[in-house]
């Protein structure tokens, strides 16, 4: 099986720095593995917060995870900072496939590709909706392919 070429800073449409933490590394002396999906979680949330795309104390539209993975291929590490890239593969009628990539400081190549769903859903009933029209505004220019 052959693995898929290693995504570049070209590949992905918004980028978030963030400051890795000494609780984040492991008894081996890199970032754990589970800490890259919150990693994940902080790029994608920041980008929809920031463009007043999501309310997530009071708006009626809600995301939840119904999928993620990750492929690592180089380790990251505190103090050293990563940098988050995101695009979105799908933009569904109520769900969105965020693509993320995690680079070592200013690295070209990424160390993480990961893969994160969310399916809109109606804060109370917990059903899919639509996505909103502000949401979607935002997303539109983070979708490649």
């Amino acid at each position: 099986m052959t693995m898929p070429a290693r995504g570049t800073r070209a590949d992905y449409r918004h980028f978030l720095s963030i400051t890795t933490r000494w609780m984040d590394n492991d008894v081996y002396g890199h970032v754990n593995n589970v800490v890259y999906y919150s990693y994940f979680d902080t790029v994608v949330n920041e980008y929809l917060i920031r463009r007043d795309a999501l309310d997530i104390h009071g708006g009626n539209v809600i995301g939840l995870v119904v999928e993620s993975a990750c492929r690592y291929m180089a380790s990251l590490a505190f103090p050293e900072p990563v940098t988050a890239g995101l695009r979105v593969g799908r933009l569904g009628n109520s769900s969105v496939a965020y693509e993320i990539a995690l680079f070592d400081g200013d690295a070209d190549l990424a160390a993480a590709e990961g893969r994160f769903v969310h399916v809109y859903v109606d804060r109370n009933t917990r059903r899919p909706v639509p996505l909103p029209p502000a949401l979607r505004a935002a997303l539109e220019p983070l979708v490649v392919g």
